[in-house]
């Protein structure tokens, strides 16, 4: 099924977005329940560019982040990938902000890396294989540097939504636009990452998209965060308001409740699955971290944390230094409707 769309996929993920060359080492992680079918083509493009692919299997944690540690292979995998030039998961439980991640990212700084965690067929050629990656490419490299030269943001939406803070410098501004052909921490095409100054986030988050752990779904009801110098200091809303509360205290870390970062979404052929990576590329939506910030992201140390989740925050508004850019998930800026328009 889909064989000759996803191999076409596997090849733009390859060739276009890693530019693999011939020699470099390919290392694919995936669990036992990842897609095979994915895993297969992408190593089968890896080998025909010339790289040298190498696929790990392993069993499926139930933890994310440090807290999946106990069941990973995680000193044999740490080596694995602290010496690998190309490194692309699909794991359905992620590999991110555990420690293998964390040794990588620290001692391999030749290494590219992808989160792909949890894609299977589908997702591969909708958000993928797709794409017309050029036009959307210089889109959101001006979104970026619109967002990185401006002191202040503020974001709203029509569930409640109205937070603002202020653009750290030092901090990262990344921009996940298929350029994956250089060393550094990589996620698919379609978000840009913006770590805010840490202590000047304040306001409302309402999670009306999924929320990613502890539930990997959309909320039944909104989830209505108040925030104070970036720090959560209020949980609202029903059920799934009360269950992301006692999942952030079981880990007894005041850094679980510290904001981490947002992300504008812009693949247009992302939808709300459930599927963390897709969910947060919804165009017009924003995502918010909670948790760990990696030293990559927010240098020199990055915010500690046991673990890390993300919630959506759909049809967003957007302010850069009190110029609206976009209205309820819709971009209304005209230079950035010139470069590319989401139809």
């Amino acid at each position: 099924m889909y064989s000759i769309e996803l191999q076409k996929s596997a090849d733009t993920l390859i060739r276009d977005i890693f530019g693999v060359k011939k020699g470099e080492s390919v290392v694919i992680t995936a669990d036992t329940l990842s897609s095979m079918p994915v895993v297969e083509a992408v190593a089968a493009s890896a080998y025909a560019a010339g790289g040298i692919p190498m696929v790990c299997i392993m069993p499926t944690p139930e933890g994310f982040g440090e807290a999946a540690d106990p069941e990973l292979p995680v000193e044999p995998l740490s080596g694995a990938l602290v010496n690998a030039d190309v490194w692309i998961e699909f794991n359905y439980t992620g590999l991110l902000y555990s420690t293998p991640f964390i040794r990588a990212e620290a001692q391999n700084k030749k290494i590219r890396y992808m989160d792909l965690q949890g894609y299977d067929e589908e997702l591969m050629i909708r958000t993928v294989g797709k794409l017309d990656i050029v036009p959307l490419k210089a889109f959101m490299k001006r979104v970026s540097e619109m967002t990185r030269n401006s002191k202040g943001m503020r974001v709203t939406t029509p569930a409640g939504t109205d937070v603002s803070f202020l653009i750290e410098p030092k901090h990262l501004v990344s921009c996940d636009c298929g350029e994956a052909n250089v060393p550094g921490i990589h996620m698919m095409i379609g978000q840009i990452n913006v770590v805010p100054r840490f202590g000047s986030i304040n306001g409302i988050i309402v999670f009306d998209g999924t929320l990613t752990p502890p539930y990997g779904r959309q909320v039944t009801e909104p989830v209505v965060l108040t925030i104070e110098n970036s720090v959560i200091t209020k949980i609202d809303g029903g059920r799934d308001a009360a269950g992301l509360e006692k999942w952030l205290r079981s880990f007894d870390d005041e850094g679980m409740f510290k904001l981490a970062h947002i992300a504008y979404g812009f693949n247009p052929g992302a939808k709300l699955t459930g599927n963390i990576v897709e969910d947060e590329r919804v165009w017009g939506s924003t995502e918010w971290g909670i948790g760990y910030v990696s030293p990559y992201d927010a240098p020199p140390a990055g915010q500690e944390a046991k673990s890390h989740c993300d919630g959506i925050c759909l049809n967003s508004s957007v302010w850069l230094d009190g110029k609206q850019i976009m209205d309820k998930g819709v971009v209304i800026d005209d230079e950035l409707n010139k470069l590319y328009v989401n139809k």
